[in-house]
């Protein structure tokens, strides 16, 4: 969360930093790691979130109103992005309200039945892109000519302007969210201790990695983050668990909590942050700190780039502070 918060200060941007953008097609970059992280740990927080708010039907009706606000929320920002009413399903909150609502749709199945599920969606839009005959939209890997291009047209009336995103991710990366339940339920397992779940994890993690850089290497399926082919979803998820198991080992076994503390604290309240920072933030915020931040840096004789640098640290910063107080304050915006 904290990644992301900085971007919209245009921070990566100003200092040119390849691996903080999103690669243009075939490959992959840190940044393409960003949402399938965000949308696998929405997935581990969802056993634990179950567990305190009671059974499993009487939570149905608050998992469709949640997802209905996310939907409404990622509509919403890209109305932002585009200064006036626009139907654009993209965002990344849009596509969890569908991620979320797959993985506690089958929350109570069995762990080997859920693996399945996930790999079930994996391969359905696999084949989709591979096996769609669609005139002008039959190239699978192709940007813009792929199946989910054509859905695209078919949900929105468009295809995104240039950068060959799709709204149809959110099937596909459904498995992120539920191979993060299923990590959820690994760690609240009270009969294995602490270093058999962290192998599981590492276990899991480096599964994922080597079947997805296999497929990719071997031509059979290229990582695409933009259309979230197989390979993507697959090497993502391995990075994302074994985020999840450095973190595991880093504060429940060496108990490090204070080196994750500043992160912990922007995390806490990171629906709130995130929607403030991509629309007050990036439209005036920014700016606004810039014309002291950077205006003062201008006097000390610093040049253009320093004092866009600055500014954006600054900006941030100013950021992280309200999560900061809204911490001391325990107050927490969820849904």
């Amino acid at each position: 969360m904290l990644l992301l918060v900085a971007e919209t200060t245009e921070l990566y941007n100003i200092m040119d930093w390849t691996q903080m953008q999103h690669h243009p097609w075939h490959g992959l970059r840190f940044w393409d790691l960003i949402q399938p992280f965000f949308m696998f740990i929405v997935g581990v927080a969802m056993p634990f979130s179950l567990a305190r708010r009671g059974s499993y039907r009487k939570n149905w009706r608050h998992i469709i109103a949640r997802c209905l606000i996310l939907l409404a929320m990622g509509t919403g920002i890209q109305c932002a992005y585009s200064g006036k009413l626009v139907w654009e399903l993209w965002n990344v909150l849009a596509q969890l309200s569908v991620t979320i609502l797959i993985a506690y749709a089958i929350i109570k199945l069995k762990v080997k039945w859920q693996i399945v599920v996930s790999l079930g969606l994996i391969l359905v839009t696999d084949f989709a892109y591979r096996f769609f005959s669609a005139e002008g939209f039959n190239q699978a890997f192709v940007m813009d000519k792929n199946f989910g291009s054509w859905m695209d047209m078919l949900l929105m009336g468009k295809i995104n302007d240039g950068g060959g995103w799709v709204a149809i991710n959110c099937i596909p990366t459904a498995a992120h969210t539920i191979w993060g339940v299923l990590a959820g339920i690994l760690l609240q397992n009270t009969t294995l201790n602490k270093m058999g779940k962290l192998w599981r994890m590492c276990l899991a993690g480096a599964i994922l990695l080597l079947v997805g850089y296999t497929l990719d290497l071997s031509g059979i399926s290229p990582i695409i983050k933009r259309i979230c082919t197989a390979s993507f979803v697959l090497v993502s998820g391995g990075w994302a668990i074994l985020a999840l198991a450095l973190s595991y080992w880093l504060i429940d076994i060496k108990e490090q909590t204070k080196i994750v503390m500043p992160f912990a604290i922007v995390g806490m309240n990171c629906l709130l942050i995130y929607l403030l920072t991509q629309t007050v933030g990036m439209q005036w915020f920014n700016e606004f700190v810039a014309i002291f931040a950077g205006g003062f840096v201008a006097c000390v004789g610093f040049t253009q780039h320093i004092q866009e640098v600055c500014s954006a640290l600054i900006t941030l910063g100013f950021e992280w502070l309200l999560c900061y107080y809204l911490y001391k304050k325990s107050i927490f915006v969820k849904i």
